[in-house]
């Protein structure tokens, strides 16, 4: 496990969900996910709230759990705005927030942004350079706030190892969890995502899967990463094989699902963010939660 006075432990969600439902209605999820007992509440940055605003509105509606953005888009803030909003956070919620950064992908960032998309990793390792000289003249927070970067490629994953406390990969298999465990070594978070579909018909399932998988299977970064474990083209048409669907989206019943789960960690794996995943996308999957909450902490 990696050594940091967070304390994320071993299972949290990851939602998108929240983008679709008042503020209000966001934080009292989240109170109920910190009262089930999951470890860290993660969401991601597109089009909808602002990550660090996102954040704090969670922060501030619970006690205990740790929220994470996975991921902080580096292109939607400079790097001093991006260091301060994150020491703004650890300051005023010691131990309970985790800045999870990525360089998202380029239609987003050129499309819906107007930046120039550069070299991922470079672009990030000069980020970080500048957000560890940026001066931030407050209250700091009690102790050094977290970091990991969203990793999927060795390059990337090498600069987590380097540069941050460890890595948050999506849409990855468990194969990618061993290497990224190698590649990490130990000392690092390894904070996976993992899209889960409370369903045991086959072909229900997989048409869920399908639906999620459409957008990313467009995106390089995702496509690029899952040659590289060992899929193949064929596996990206008619809305994804049958193979990749059931290496990406863990489905079935509890027991399936809190396999997957197991076989995370035992890959290497810290702590699984759990996307769950319903025939609704824009639905909050309370029930679902709560069935995994009983099968899974």
């Amino acid at each position: 496990m990696a050594q940091s006075s967070v304390k994320l432990g071993s299972v949290g969600i990851w939602t998108r969900q929240f983008e679709d439902h008042p503020a209000a209605k966001a934080q009292e999820a989240a109170s109920e996910l910190e009262e089930l007992g999951y470890g860290a509440i993660w969401f991601g940055e597109a089009a909808g709230r602002e990550a660090l605003t996102h954040a704090g509105l969670l922060l501030a509606a619970t006690r205990r759990i740790v929220v994470a953005t996975g991921i902080a888009n580096i292109y939607a803030r400079d790097p001093v705005a991006m260091a301060s909003g994150q020491k703004t956070l650890a300051e005023a919620y010691p131990d309970r927030f985790v800045l999870g950064l990525g360089v998202s992908h380029a239609p987003l960032v050129e499309q819906l942004r107007g930046h120039q998309y550069e070299k991922p990793v470079p672009r990030m390792r000069a980020y970080l350079d500048a957000m560890d000289q940026a001066a931030y003249r407050s209250v700091p927070p009690p102790s050094k706030p977290v970091r990991v970067l969203a990793a999927l490629r060795p390059k990337m994953l090498e600069l987590a190892a380097q540069r941050a406390d460890g890595a948050h990969p999506y849409n990855v298999n468990l194969e990618h969890t061993a290497r990224a465990r190698k590649i990490l070594g130990a000392g690092r978070y390894l904070c996976p995502e993992q899209a889960v579909v409370l369903e045991t018909d086959p072909a229900k399932a997989r048409r869920i899967g399908r639906e999620f998988l459409e957008l990313y299977l467009k995106l390089p970064n995702y496509t690029n990463n899952l040659l590289w474990l060992g899929f193949d083209e064929n596996d990206f048409r008619n809305g994804g094989s049958d193979r990749l669907i059931d290496a990406i989206i863990a489905w079935g019943d509890l027991t399936a699902i809190r396999n997957r789960i197991r076989e995370h960690h035992s890959a290497g794996a810290d702590h699984v963010c759990v996307q769950v995943l319903t025939a609704d996308p824009r639905a909050l999957p309370l029930r679902e939660w709560r069935e995994l909450a009983s099968a899974v902490l």
